[in-house]
Parts: C-alpha cells; sequence; structure tokens
C-alpha cells in the first residue's frame, strides 16, 4: 500500500480520503433520513453539496428533507437548481416543486409544475399523486389565473412594505406586513420583516415574540437567527450574543443570499473574523455585490488586517455613495467596535476566552486594545504575564517566562497556517488556550510549537466532524506523524 501511494504521489496524483468525499455525507444523510433525524440528514446532505455542489442527487435530497421540515421556498431553490441544467434529467423534480408550491398557496405554480411533471414523465412514479394535487386545485373552482393574480399581489405588497421600512413609515409597514400574513401565513419573510419593523420602533419585545414563533414553525430560518442575534447585541445580553454567534458560526449555507446575511450580521455586531470568512469567500465566487456588501467586507477586512481588500472594497462604496466619503474603517469612529469586540473576551467567563481577548488584541493595531488590556483586572497570574508580554509587543525578555512566549506562539502559529481557511474559526483557537491552561497548570513543556499546534487542530478538526488525518496535519505543520501521535496523547490527556 505504501508503495502504491509513493508511485501516485510520483505521478502527481492527489489522493482523498474517501471520508472526505460527498457520497459518504451523502449517505449518512440518507441513513439519518430513514431514522426520521431530519435535522441531521439535512446537515450531512448540506455537507455533501459543499464537496460535490452539481450532483443532482444530493440536491434533490436535500430538498426533500427541507420539504418535510415545511422550507418549501429553500427547498425549490435546490430543486431549481436542478431543472435549470439540461444537462441533468430529472422530471421528479418538477412534482416535488408542484407539491412546494401548493404548501405555500401559490396554486397556479403548483398547478404547471404539475402539469409539466405528467407531459415529462406520463408513466413516472408521482402520476397518481401529481393528478390527485391537481384535482385539488381545481377543487372549488380555484382558477389559477385568481391565483396568478395572488402572486402578483404578493409581490407588490412585498416591495412596498420593504420601501415603508426603507423610508422609516414604521407604522404603514407593521399593517401591510400583518395584512400579508393574514393571507399568506407561512410566508416567513414577512414575519422577519414585521420583526425589524418592530425592533426600529423601538417595541423590542414584540419584535423578539415574532422571531421565536417563526423559529417555532419553521425551525433553522437563517434570517430569524441572524434577526435574534441584532436585536440581542443592541440589548447588551451578552452571554445570548456569544451562544448564538457560536450556533451560527458552525452553520456553513450553500446559497449566496444566506452568505451575505451570515456575512452582514457578524459584521454589525463587530465579529469581523467570522464577517470577513462569509464576505470574502462570496467575493471569492465571483458575487458583485451592493453598496452595504462592500462596506462591511471593507470593514472586516480592515479589522482583520486585510489592508488592501478593505482599501478596494472601500472604493465601491464610494462608487455606489459618495456621501460615504469620511467614514472609511481607517477614518471613522467606528473603529471603537473594535475595543467593544475585544471587551467582550477580555471579559468572559473562562480563562481561554480571556487569553483570546489578549491574543486578538495583540493581532489588532489599535491604541483601544491597549487601553483595553490596562483597564482589565486580570483573574490569574498566568492571565496578567500573558497580558504583560502583549503590552510589550510580544519582545522577548529574560523577565517573561518562557511557557508564556510558547503558548502565545503556538496560537501564532495555529493563526498563520488557518488565517485564509473559511471553516477555521475562534473554537480552533480557543480549544488551544484551554489546552494551554491545564498544561500550564501541570507543568507540561510546551516548547514544540508545531507540534502543540498540530495535535490541537487534529482534535478540534475531528470533534466538529471537519475530518482531518494525522498524516495529513503532520505534513501541513511539517513534523512527523509519529510526533503528531505523541501529542495528540498529551492533548487527550489534558482535555480529560
Amino acid at each position: 500500500m505504501e508503495k502504491q501511494n509513493r508511485k501516485e504521489r510520483q505521478h502527481g496524483s492527489k489522493v482523498i480520503p474517501f471520508i472526505q468525499t460527498g457520497e459518504y455525507y451523502f449517505k449518512k444523510g440518507l441513513k439519518a433520513y430513514r431514522q426520521h433525524d431530519i435535522y441531521k440528514s439535512i446537515k450531512h446532505f448540506k455537507r455533501a453539496i459543499e464537496l460535490e455542489p452539481k450532483e443532482p442527487m444530493f440536491l434533490c435530497q436535500l430538498s426533500v428533507a427541507l420539504t418535510e421540515i415545511g422550507d418549501y421556498v429553500l427547498s425549490n431553490q435546490y430543486l431549481t437548481k436542478i431543472i435549470d441544467n439540461p444537462k441533468f434529467d430529472m422530471p421528479e423534480c418538477f412534482y416535488f416543486m408542484a407539491n412546494n408550491y401548493a404548501h405555500l398557496g401559490l396554486f397556479q405554480e403548483a398547478g404547471k409544475y404539475a402539469q409539466t411533471y405528467l407531459e415529462r414523465e406520463p408513466e413516472g412514479d408521482f402520476v397518481e399523486d401529481a393528478e390527485d394535487l391537481l384535482d385539488l386545485l381545481r377543487f372549488e373552482e380555484v382558477e389559477f389565473e385568481d391565483s396568478a393574480n395572488q402572486q402578483d399581489e404578493l409581490i407588490i405588497k412585498q416591495e412596498q412594505a420593504r420601501d415603508y421600512l426603507e423610508s422609516g413609515r414604521l407604522d404603514e409597514a407593521v399593517c401591510l406586513l400583518k395584512e400579508i400574513i393574514r393571507e399568506y401565513p407561512e410566508f416567513w419573510s414577512a414575519y422577519n420583516n414585521l420583526a425589524l419593523a418592530y425592533f426600529y420602533s423601538g417595541d423590542v419585545d414584540n419584535a423578539s415574540e415574532i422571531l421565536e414563533d417563526v423559529l417555532s414553525k419553521n425551525p433553522g430560518n437563517l434570517h430569524a437567527l441572524c434577526n435574534s442575534l441584532v436585536f440581542l447585541y443592541y440589548q447588551r445580553k451578552t452571554q445570548q450574543v456569544k451562544e448564538l454567534t457560536n450556533r451560527l458560526s458552525h452553520i456553513h449555507p450553500i446559497l449566496f443570499e444566506h452568505r451575505y446575511k451570515l456575512g452582514a450580521t457578524f459584521g454589525l455586531i463587530g465579529r469581523y473574523d467570522l464577517a470577513f470568512k462569509w464576505l470574502r469567500s462570496l467575493q471569492r465566487s465571483g458575487f458583485d455585490g451592493d453598496e452595504t456588501f462592500y462596506y462591511w467586507l471593507s470593514y472586516s477586512a480592515y479589522f482583520t488586517e486585510h489592508h488592501d481588500i478593505a482599501q478596494n472594497a472601500w472604493k465601491r462604496v464610494l462608487e455606489e455613495n459618495p456621501s460615504k466619503k469620511g467614514s472609511a474603517p481607517w477614518e471613522s469612529d467606528r473603529t471603537k467596535q473594535i475595543s467593544d469586540v475585544l471587551d467582550r473576551w477580555l471579559t468572559g467567563d473562562f480563562i481561554e476566552e480571556r487569553l483570546y481577548g489578549l491574543f486578538l488584541a495583540s493581532k489588532t493595531n489599535s491604541s483601544l486594545a491597549r487601553k483595553d488590556i490596562k483597564h482589565i483586572q486580570f483573574h490569574a497570574t498566568l492571565e496578567q504575564e500573558f497580558a504583560n508580554y502583549v503590552l510589550s509587543k510580544k519582545k522577548k525578555s529574560s523577565k517573561v517566562p518562557s511557557y508564556i512566549i510558547d503558548g502565545y506562539q503556538i496560537a501564532d502559529t495555529l493563526f498563520s497556517k488557518n488565517k485564509h481557511d473559511d471553516t477555521a474559526n475562534e473554537e480552533l483557537y480557543l480549544t488551544w488556550l484551554m489546552i494551554y491552561d491545564e498544561a500550564v497548570k501541570r507543568q507540561f513543556n510546551v516548547s514544540n510549537w508545531q507540534a502543540w499546534a498540530a495535535a490541537t487542530e487534529y482534535i478540534w478538526r475531528n470533534h466538529v466532524s471537519r475530518t482531518i488525518t494525522q498524516k495529513q496535519v503532520a505534513e501541513k505543520y511539517k513534523i512527523s506523524k509519529a510526533t503528531v501521535m505523541k501529542y495528540v496523547k498529551y492533548v487527550k490527556e489534558l482535555l480529560q
């Protein structure tokens, strides 16, 4: 086997472990679906699509699972990807779309797609179902023209409500959105906009109650989750912000719209690391955003030290809106937002959170960061020594204990190896700092930076289901597999 692997490497082949294939996650999704664990199946199907985005069977099965939880709009978005591609021959998708539209109350669209399915697949598996659906749509003489008028009316009302929101006519927005919800009780966008209207008018309780209602009926609605995070942030509910941010940081949406929503939301609450991850990935995918997109991309890039990207994005902002001149992230008073982010970490409940705040501060070229550190009363000697090292601008000195330099450098090694990796997030660094605290208490030697970093990443990635082999992590950190194995044992011991 080893000879075969060497032979493949000599011919330039890249060996990808089977566990990382879309087929693997697709089978896991099917197993969960058959066990009626729909949310788990959706997670696996989405992971399969991330790895193989053009596999129609993956898209179709995900759409079926989404229908199960009542997310008919998102289900149809995935089905449309199949129908619009002439290379895919899956006529059953027309019936699935018809069924979704019927649930949404959009009867003309439902009838159109049901009829298309019957024409394309006159002897298909869903012929009887499609015919029953058409009979149901004709029941009580439901005319498709009337349905078309209803859809046109919905679009007009939705745009009018958005105009009311943007122009600050909140009372009118509330009235219109309530009317839309009465007529279309599963049109979740109207609920989210109604929550925003209440929030903008200062009625936070009503806004939060509406989002809770949406999430109880449509769990996982990303717009509702993001709006909830914004509401919590402005109410300064720090612990709940941390918990929901952590939850959202593990979501990996496929749709550009959802990635944009995540990125903008993270930017608004000052989590520029997560905002940059999503907005930058969109830009690399060819997404041509609006002024708001480039605004948050510029801010998140600037505060994560991607200054060239920040400046180029800000040029796009000014092209769209010249009145923004003078409010770039390096010019605006909003630079203080980074101080708010640091403060939340520096005053965290756990030592690894406070150490992470110190590490973030060291990566920030801001006098505000240094002022924040000086005003913090740290709980442990380790934190104070770590803070002193950061404040001294990481200068090596005989007065700085070696384990402080080592702990920082291991965090920095993880950062340098993962800062351009879209899958990495703050949990990786928090994991190391939790291990580090325990290692110092038990007097472990942490001088081998690459080995500790490699072992930490191996444990973390496998814990969050992003599987990586010891061989892969050894190659990434340029150490032997035997060394990785040795330090993985240390990490497991400390975590216990």
